[in-house]
Formats: structure tokens, C-alpha cells, sequence
């Protein structure tokens, strides 16, 4: 079969459409996450706590197809990726397992007993639902840019070096309290406008907080990553357009080399520069009650420091701290170049209808939810 498309050229559409997915999941998942994590701060009565669940109850399933896209397309189209990250992050991975779990199964039962006890664990279970994913990606997404301890043998068996104890250093420990700290704003945001006076001035008000702790993680862990950190850069000689072999290439380990994108194309710099903007505008449109802009700017602060991270490991996605010969890119981890070909004719396919039918069912839901709403149907969340 003759491809249209060079194998190089649908490594990097399969990137983009990989980091696509991250952002997608980040801006859509994350509201509600943070929404649940807002839960037990926000919702002082039982009211208003139904009131809460009930912003994002129509659509957290739907939201978190993005997280279910993801894990798909780095099962297909990174399988070298995939086996290393559920390998090595095992643990982290159940933890999010878990509380993913306990999120359907809070919206489920909670309004099963009218019963106050009953309802509070339920409320803390889907509290819970929020922090912990939350923090797990954070904290991954930090151990991403210092590198995972995993190597491949002679016959690319992968071998998983760490435990989960090394997953908690500073540095991912930090990136886990901004993406916590990211999805709470988010969440914060569109509570405000889903719901009427009382709960949505209380949202409101974990916005200068969570801004602040935004733009102190997001400044540190930048100079820190530009400054201190040990990064990975590819040595000259390694072939783009090849079958997949981790192992046929050679890494320099050094520090500032995740900066090194961004010294050769400096119109690249606009993209972090654009997430501290749009963090400070969205803040901006709160105070000024426009609350729906501010939102969508929020949305674009996220995507922004997504982005960020990904222009600055490319072409690494999963580096290895111990072995840096193993470490993945774009060039070396990936399926076929007909299975990417046709995932892509999928994705061509199928993403629209996925976007339009996204778009009508929060047009359909669109405007707030109210107390007499949910005193009316006693069966709801």
C-alpha cells in the first residue's frame, strides 16, 4: 500500500494530535475536576451542594472521553511510550485508577439516601475524585521532564529501574500543585457561571489565591527548568524517517537543554509568554464580571502551559534519566507508518463528530443551575 504521507511527517501530526488530546482533557476534564475539588469549600448546605454536582453532572462523562482518547492514542500510536509509562508509573496510575472510580460511583449513589452521613462520604469520595488525578499528572508531567529511570536490552525488553517514592521529589512535587492549583481555577471559573449569587461569589473568591500560587509555580518551575535542570538533547546522525528503534540514536545530558527550541526558534517563546497573559487577562475579566471570557482565556492559560512543555522536550516524549540512549522521541516510538496513516483517516473522520456533538450538548445545557431546579427534582445529584 502506498502512503500519501511520509512516516517522519506523521510522527509529528501524531505528536500534535497527542499533545491535542492532553489540552482537551486538561481544559475540559479539569473544570469539573476542579469543580469537585471546590466541593466541601463552596457548598456550605445540602442545597448547595446539589446545586454544585449538578453543574457538572451532565457532562463529566462526557468530558473525560478525552482522558480515554489519550490513553488510546499512546496505546497505538507510542506503544513503546505506553509500555513504559504503565510500567513505571504503575502505582500513580492505580491511584488515579481508583479515584476515577470513585467519581461515577459518587454521582451515583449520593442521591440514593437522604441520609446526611450518607451524603458526606460521598462528597468527600468525589472530592477526592478531583485532588488525586489532578495531582498525579502534575506529578507526572514532572517526572517527564527529569527523566524516568528505564532502560531497553539487546532484544527491547523495558526495564523499569525506580520506585514510587522517587516519583515524589520537589520538582514533580511542585508541578503537582500547579496542575491542582490550574484545575481549581478552572473549576472555580465555571462554577461561577453555572450557578447564581451566593455559590458563585464563593467560587470567585479562590481566584486571587489560586492565581497567585498559578504564576509562583508556573515562574519557579519555569527558571528552574531553564537554570537547573538536566535536560536531554540529541546528538546529530540519528534517522528520522526509520523504523522504530530507541536504541539508534545517542543523548546528551545537559543543563538549559530543554531551552534549546526556544534559543533556535525564539517566535517559539510567545507560547509560554502567552499562558502568563491570558493567566493574568482571565484574571482581569473575573474582576470585571466577565466571567464567560475569562473562562474560555483560562482555557488558553492551560493549553498555553501544556504547549510549553511540549515545544520544550521536543522531539523527546519520554526521556530516560539512567539510560539516556533509551530515552524516546518522536523518531524512535512510534507505530508503523501505515498504522499512523490510517489512526489518522480515524481521527479525520471521527474528531469532528466528536466536537459537534460536544458543542450541541453543552448548548443544550447551556445557562445556570438553580435551587428551585434542584428542589423540584429531589432525584438528582
Amino acid at each position: 500500500m502506498i502512503i500519501p504521507i511520509d512516516y517522519d511527517i506523521l510522527r509529528i501530526i501524531w505528536w500534535g494530535i497527542m499533545g491535542i488530546l492532553l489540552c482537551g482533557f486538561a481544559v475540559m476534564d479539569g473544570f469539573d475536576m476542579g469543580v469537585a475539588m471546590l466541593l466541601p469549600l463552596v457548598g456550605k448546605t445540602e442545597t448547595d451542594r446539589r446545586v454544585i454536582l449538578n453543574t457538572i453532572g451532565p457532562v463529566w462523562e462526557g468530558n473525560q472521553v478525552w482522558l480515554i482518547l489519550g490513553g488510546g492514542a499512546i496505546f497505538a500510536a507510542w506503544p513503546f511510550v505506553y509500555a513504559v509509562a504503565f510500567s513505571g508509573f504503575y502505582i500513580a496510575m492505580f491511584l488515579v485508577l481508583w479515584a476515577l472510580i470513585l467519581r461515577p460511583v459518587g454521582f451515583k449513589f449520593r442521591s440514593k439516601l437522604h441520609h446526611q452521613h450518607w451524603r458526606q462520604l460521598w462528597d468527600v469520595c468525589l472530592c477526592i475524585s478531583g485532588y488525586v488525578p489532578s495531582f498525579v499528572f502534575g506529578i507526572a508531567v514532572g517526572n517527564v521532564l527529569m527523566g524516568v529511570p528505564f532502560y531497553f536490552d539487546d532484544s527491547m525488553r523495558c526495564f523499569y529501574t525506580g520506585s514510587f517514592l522517587d516519583l515524589l521529589s520537589p520538582f514533580p512535587l511542585l508541578c503537582g500543585v500547579l496542575s491542582v492549583v490550574m484545575f481549581l481555577q478552572h473549576g472555580a471559573l465555571y462554577l461561577a457561571i453555572k450557578t447564581q449569587s451566593k455559590i458563585s461569589k464563593r467560587a470567585l473568591r479562590v481566584l486571587p489565591i489560586t492565581t497567585l500560587i498559578w504564576l509562583i509555580c508556573l515562574s519557579v518551575g519555569g527558571l528552574y527548568v531553564m537554570g537547573q535542570l538536566l535536560g536531554f538533547q540529541l546528538l546529530p546522525g540519528y534517522l528520522r524517517n526509520g523504523a522504530s528503534n530507541p536504541l539508534a540514536k545517542e543523548v546528551l545530558i545537559k543543563v538549559g537543554a530543554w531551552s534549546k527550541n526556544y534559543t533556535t526558534y525564539p517566535g517559539l517563546m510567545l507560547v509560554p509568554i502567552m499562558s502568563y497573559v491570558t493567566l493574568l487577562l482571565a484574571g482581569y475579566l473575573s474582576f470585571i464580571s466577565r466571567l464567560k471570557a475569562a473562562f474560555v482565556v483560562n482555557g488558553f492559560s492551560i493549553i498555553g502551559a501544556i504547549i510549553t512543555v511540549g515545544i520544550s522536550m521536543f522531539p523527546f516524549i519520554l526521556p530516560s534519566s539512567t539510560h539516556p540512549a533509551s530515552s524516546l522521541t518522536v523518531w524512535d516510538a512510534s507505530s508503523s507508518q501505515l498504522t499512523l496513516f490510517i489512526m489518522l483517516l480515524a481521527v479525520v473522520i471521527l474528531m469532528p463528530i466528536v466536537l459537534l456533538y460536544t458543542s450541541w450538548v453543552y448548548k443544550v445545557l447551556a445557562g445556570p443551575v438553580t435551587e428551585e431546579s434542584v428542589k423540584q427534582d429531589m432525584n438528582s445529584y
